[in-house]
């Protein structure tokens, strides 16, 4: 996640909000959120929230162009690993990864 705070803290168009990352790392949580106030309206929100629980990855938000799923995929981490927490049961979704 690092790697994308980097890339949305070079971006020049960007300036006005702040992007950081909250780790939580004893209880396995981690956001990345932005804060600040582009022309003048206020900007407070979740890119990402990824928490480790039952030894697999829950993610619980996840706003960014390709998903962090598929970065994680890629890093190695099994497909029956991820949960995408953030789809609904009742949808039909079984929420693993697929």
């Amino acid at each position: 996640m690092t790697e994308y705070l980097e890339l949305c803290n070079n971006r020049p168009s960007q300036q006005d909000i702040e992007t950081f990352l909250i780790a939580d790392e004893q209880n396995g949580h981690y956001i990345w959120m932005n804060l600040g106030w582009p022309n003048g309206d206020r900007i407070t929100g979740i890119t990402v929230y990824v928490r480790l629980r039952d030894g697999k990855f829950w993610i619980e938000e996840d706003w960014t162009e390709d998903g962090i799923a598929t970065d994680l995929v890629r890093a190695g981490v099994p497909k029956e690993d991820i949960v995408l927490a953030f789809t609904s049961l009742e949808c039909g979704n079984t929420r693993i990864l697929q």
